[in-house]
This record gives structure tokens, C-alpha cells and sequence, in this order.
């Protein structure tokens, strides 16, 4: 005997009970179907947050371990170029160099034109030429320990403002402290005590060749600039 649930009625329409339970059942399943998505989005959204700010607080510390390593290499650059004196005395005439060659640019152009200005132009020209061979001996290491260590010397006095000192030591490096002979210096068999003066560590380096008393006088110049420059040194501290 047919029930109501499987009699055809108006517009044929056909009940089906099973499928009636089916769709309630999945009716009831879909918010607990959203609230388990829900959670399972949740918990991806804070693994998420959790290793982004892992890798943030990763790539912060690796950027601290960076800046630490690059100032300690700095450090160490400072302290090899104070320890080597070919760096420095390159390093500061070439500093000397580049300011004097800005003062000179920024000139006004009747300056520039005056014959002051030309004069002053030509004589940084000649004096940048003239020291070329001493940064190439400096960068090749192959400059006499000598001149060398007067050198460093003046660096050294240019830097404190003692500009009277640092002339002296040019003096040394330049004319020296040789006795200067006049007339025959040997009149017989024996040896006189004055010619024990005469040594190699006494002769005048500027008088050895014409390329020593090139980079010698541009380095005079440079000298002189430098204590121009400073204005906060005392005049006794100068060399007038």
C-alpha cells in the first residue's frame, strides 16, 4: 500500500524522506564544518604571525651582527693605517691636496682671472705634478726609511698644530744637518775629525736628485697651506 510520502501529487513532485534526512544532516554540519575552518584559518594566521616574527627578529639580528662585524673591520682599518706610515703620509698630503684643489673652485671668477689667482693656480698645478712620485714610492713601499721616518714626523706635528717643529723636521729631510765643507776637505794622508760629519745619514736628501727635491718642495707647500688653514693654532705655533 503506498504511503503519502511516495504517492505522486500535483505536478509530479516526488517526496524522498532519505534524501530529506541527507540534507537536514548536512544543514546541521556546515557551521560546524565554518567553525572548524574558522579555527584551522586562525591557527595559520598565528603560525603566520609567529614565523614572520621569527624571521623579523632573525633578520634584525643578523643586520646587528652585520653593523658589529663592519665597525670592527673599520676599527681595524683605522688602526693599520695609523700603524702604517706609507698610509698615512699618502692618506694626509692627499687630503691637503684635495682641499686646496676645492679652496681653488670656489674662487670668484675675477679671482680666477686676477694674476694672484693665475699664480696660485699654476703653483697647485706644479705642486700636485711634482708629488706624484712620492705617493707612487708611498703606495709601492719603496720609499728610503730615511725620509721616511722625517716624513711621518711632519704628518705627526701637522696634525697637534706644531707647525714650528714640523719645519724643523723638514729642514732635517731637506738640507740636513751635513757639515758643509769649503775648499779641500783632504790635505793629507791622515784623517781629520771634522770629516767624521760627513755621512750618509747627514746628507742633504734634496740635493741627492731632482725627483727628492720635486716631492720635497711640493711637500713644503702643502705645509704651508695646512698652517693657513689653521686658524686655531697660536701664531708662536707658526712658522711667519
Amino acid at each position: 500500500m503506498e504511503t503519502d510520502e511516495f504517492r505522486l501529487g500535483s505536478g509530479h513532485g516526488i517526496r524522498n524522506p532519505f534524501l530529506e534526512k541527507d540534507k537536514e544532516e548536512e544543514k546541521k554540519r556546515i557551521p560546524e564544518i565554518a567553525t572548524a575552518s574558522g579555527k584551522k584559518s586562525n591557527v595559520s594566521y598565528t603560525t603566520t604571525g609567529e614565523i614572520s616574527t621569527t624571521a623579523a627578529a632573525n633578520a634584525s639580528a643578523n643586520r646587528t651582527e652585520d653593523n658589529h662585524s663592519t665597525s670592527g673591520k673599520d676599527n681595524v682599518d683605522d688602526d693599520d693605517d695609523k700603524n702604517d706610515p706609507h698610509k698615512r703620509t699618502y692618506s694626509f698630503f692627499k687630503m691637503l691636496l684635495k682641499q686646496w684643489e676645492d679652496d681653488l673652485s670656489r674662487r670668484p671668477e675675477a679671482v680666477r682671472k686676477s694674476i694672484q689667482g693665475k699664480t696660485e693656480t699654476k703653483t697647485f698645478k706644479q705642486c700636485k705634478d711634482y708629488i706624484r712620485p712620492l705617493f707612487k714610492l708611498c703606495k709601492s713601499r719603496k720609499l728610503e726609511t730615511s725620509i721616511m721616518k722625517n716624513l711621518i714626523k711632519i704628518v705627526d706635528y701637522c696634525e697637534e698644530g706644531e707647525f714650528v717643529k714640523a719645519h724643523d723636521e723638514y729642514m732635517d729631510v731637506s738640507i740636513g744637518r751635513a757639515a758643509w765643507p769649503i775648499g779641500v776637505t783632504m790635505v793629507g794622508i791622515h784623517a781629520r775629525s771634522g770629516r767624521a760629519k760627513i755621512e750618509s745619514a747627514n746628507v742633504a736628501h734634496v740635493m741627492n736628485s731632482e725627483l727628492q727635491r720635486k716631492y720635497l718642495t711640493s711637500v713644503k707647500r702643502l705645509m704651508s697651506y695646512a698652517q693657513k688653514k689653521r686658524e686655531d693654532v697660536a701664531p708662536s705655533k707658526k712658522v711667519l
